[in-house]
């Protein structure tokens, strides 16, 4: 509005002007055109007044610009935020210089960003860039500091989205409030990334829609990216010099021709239909074009390769914390940057966006710099051709000029950068942030806010409205059950439990379908927490399998086949009513200690056939394996007679036959020592039925109770660590607390 109002009066002035110059013609008209005017009543200027109210103006569409600044108490601000020293004052004089020059030289191009206005209304150059080393070993590296800005603050988008702010807040105040726009972004991550080392520069320039408005509903998220895994290939043992060959392939050629080449057209009208439905849903995908493209300014930071073994130049986005290269499409133009140290105005054409940019700051072609007197990182140097040009005296007369014009950058006027610990823990604002992502959401929660431990949860859909869930994941922290990860498949109903190390039952990933006993699950265990070695026990109602690592036995596997029960299944079914046991297979490893003969691979009992069959080791330079099969009848008949060891109950093949294995004495004592090996089995099935209902009742409890683990050096959340300090800090600073003396020997007391 006040743009309109200068113009018209521009206008006046310029009409009063042209009058003047006409004299007397415009001064009054021919006697015979003069009517005589007739006085104005009070009643005929109220009607007036009257119609003048009704009348409507057509205002024309205009923008309305106002930045919309949380408001700040600048009561308690320090004084170099409300004024400016002598030579902050000398900078902005230089400042003005500079954009005036620029202006007069590139009247095509929009105006600097170069001195805005702080919280207090007072213009800086580009001191409010604060380099600050944080105390916090996470935030040493620029991926985690990028994070920590992109959840620590709520953005704000730009009033105006064609014109950079005309306020930018210090980096404290931005901390303060923890809300701020884009610049505000970029300069608290600039100020973290300078002080932790890197080459880090705010930007000003134009970036893409998504970009501007923090829009990643078309962008995977990078919790749904499955790492690439090299696939490691077997090797392939040589051929035994002894193998039997594999028999003859009578296979039709041609039926094998026809059936891959009818393989091969399912398979390409398949791959068809997939890039037909990935064409329409990336249409259906993409968003209306932008009439503002090209036009949006936003703030990113730029970090150049040199410093902290950065090995190539890169974008940060500061509010989503991700990084792109510098020829990304979302990064359209560059105004200027900046540092802690000078100001540089890009010279060079953006028509191809990003993409044909040179970073050469100390090319004064390509980046017009503020001031001389600072660091000119990639400056470039004459070549051998042209050093023969310049002599010695230029080079010192050259040199004092520098010296003359240099003018250092002043120091920052903003307060030193401080996180405390309880800021740098809860992160987002209230504790919780939310991200949209294609076919994704991200929830963030602090630690401890939630009765549960939950952290964050992951839900991934299977269209782009986000209406039909397919599955969830969710971190957990700070759990005494040591739950750390809960994936849920919502098509399935499989949930599978991921624990850290420290269960008490040594449980590291649990994959099930309901919390009941005797249902399909599977339990993996640490196997170097566990002294019976056991790795994995996957449960179905008919069944139990467990896989062994590391025993002193050599058991490697153990596989127990249950009957129906008769009566109903409860919480303490496996110890008052078991299932009936009717088969367990048990494999072991090879012990190098025993012949190949005479050590066993696979042990079967075969409970309701009375039987017991045995599979020894085969060696090296066999093809076969001995085999024994024992009939397990009772010791005694149906009228009390002892029964004797029979040849008829043992059935033996054996691929070295020795002398003493014919014998039934041995076959005898074998069966013996199987009978106890079989009573030792099947009590070992039933302890592990009782110990798979003690882990499901533990985590049963550990579920309801949200039991969370608080370190005894977090003095406000831990009652007895608080109530013991306080009791410390009462006992050193009570003066007049003293200790008797203990009493002396007897005899003393006339001394």
């Amino acid at each position: 509005m006040e743009v309109l109002k200068e113009k018209v009066e521009e206008e006046e002035a310029a009409e009063r002007e042209d009058a003047a110059e006409r004299g007397e013609k415009m001064a009054k008209p021919p006697p015979e055109i003069r009517k005589e005017e007739t006085p104005m009543t009070q009643e005929m200027l109220r009607d007036l007044e009257k119609k003048l109210s009704d009348m409507e103006i057509a205002i024309p569409d205009m923008i309305i610009t106002k930045d919309t600044k949380v408001t700040v108490d600048t009561s308690m601000l320090p004084a170099s935020y409300q004024s400016n020293t002598p030579k902050e004052e000398h900078l902005l004089q230089v400042a003005d210089n500079f954009s005036c020059q620029y202006s007069h030289l590139c009247p095509d191009r929009v105006p600097l960003f170069l001195y805005p206005l702080n919280e207090c209304e007072v213009p800086f150059v580009s001191t409010t860039i604060r380099p600050t080393l944080m105390p916090y070993t996470e935030l040493y590296n620029w991926d985690s500091c990028a994070q920590f800005v992109a959840d620590f603050l709520s953005m704000e988008p730009l009033a105006d989205p064609l014109k950079p702010p005309t306020h930018l807040y210090s980096p404290t105040t931005v901390l303060k409030y923890q809300r701020g726009n884009c610049f505000d972004f970029s300069t608290l991550l600039c100020s973290m990334l300078i002080g932790a080392g890197y080459d880090a520069y705010c930007v000003n320039g134009y970036g893409s829609q998504d970009l501007c408005f923090m829009d990643l509903t078309r962008e995977v998220c990078p919790l749904t990216m499955k790492s690439k895994t090299t696939v490691q290939r077997k090797q392939v043992a040589p051929p035994k010099k002894y193998a039997v060959k594999p028999p003859r392939d009578l296979t039709s050629r041609y039926e094998q021709d026809q059936e891959r080449k009818k393989q091969e057209k399912i398979k390409a009208e398949e791959e068809k239909r997939l890039k037909e439905e990935e064409e329409r849903l990336q249409e259906a995908e993409n968003a209306k074009p932008d009439p503002l493209y090209g036009l949006r300014v936003h703030s990113w930071v730029l970090v150049l390769s040199g410093k902290r073994e950065v090995p190539e130049s890169f974008f940060i986005d500061p509010l989503t914390a991700r990084s792109y290269s510098t020829q990304d499409d979302h990064f359209l133009g560059i105004e200027s940057l900046w540092n802690h140290k000078n100001y540089w105005v890009n010279m060079q054409d953006c028509w191809n966006c990003c993409k044909d940019l040179i970073f050469d700051l100390g090319d004064p072609v390509r980046w017009e710099y503020l001031l001389l007197g600072t660091d000119k990182p990639h400056l470039s140097i004459l070549d051998d051709d042209d050093d023969n040009l310049v002599d010695d005296d230029d080079v010192e007369n050259l040199g004092k000029e520098d010296e003359d014009k240099g003018f250092d950058m002043p120091h920052s006027w903003v307060e030193p950068i401080e996180i405390s610990s309880e800021a740098f823990e809860t992160r987002c604002p209230n504790g919780m942030k939310v991200i949209h992502y294609k076919r994704a959401k991200l929830e963030k929660w602090a630690p401890y806010l939630n009765s549960n431990g939950l952290m964050s949860r992951l839900s991934t859909y299977e269209d782009l409205e986000c209406t039909k869930l397919l599955e969830m994941k969710e971190w957990y922290q700070n759990r005494e059950d040591m739950l750390e990860l809960r994936h849920i498949h919502k098509d399935t109903g499989l949930i599978i439990d991921y624990f850290k190390p420290g269960h008490p039952q040594a449980l590291r990933v649990h994959s099930y379908r309901s919390m009941q006993p005797e249902n399909d699950r599977v339990m993996e265990f640490y196997e170097k927490a566990r002294v019976d070695g056991l790795i994995k026990r996957e449960e179905t109602p008919k069944s139990m399998t467990e896989h062994y690592q590391g025993r002193p036995d050599f058991l490697a596997y153990r596989h127990v086949t249950y009957g129906s029960r008769v009566k109903k299944v409860t919480l303490s079914s496996a110890e008052s009513n078991p299932r009936p046991m009717m088969k367990i297979t048990e494999r072991f490893f090879r012990n190098p200690a025993q012949p190949a003969d005479e050590d066993v691979e696979e042990r079967v009992f075969l409970i309701s056939e009375e039987r017991i069959q045995l599979r020894y080791h085969c060696r090296e330079d066999h093809i076969t394996a001995s085999r024994r099969e024992f009939l397990r009848r009772t010791e005694v008949d149906s009228k009390g007679n002892k029964i004797i060891m029979t040849p008829d109950m043992c059935l033996s093949y054996e691929v070295e036959p020795m002398e003493h294995t014919k014998k039934l004495l041995y076959q005898y004592e074998a069966m013996m020592q199987l009978k106890e090996q079989e009573k030792l089995s099947r009590h070992q099935a039933w302890e592990s039925e009782l110990e798979v209902l003690e882990i499901l009742k533990l985590l049963e409890e550990e579920e309801e109770a949200h039991t969370l683990k608080i370190s005894i050096y977090d003095t406000k959340r831990n009652e007895k660590s608080r109530e013991y300090r306080e009791a410390m800090v009462s006992l050193v600073a009570c003066p007049a607390l003293t200790f008797s003396a203990p009493p002396g020997p007897p005899g003393d007391e006339d001394d």
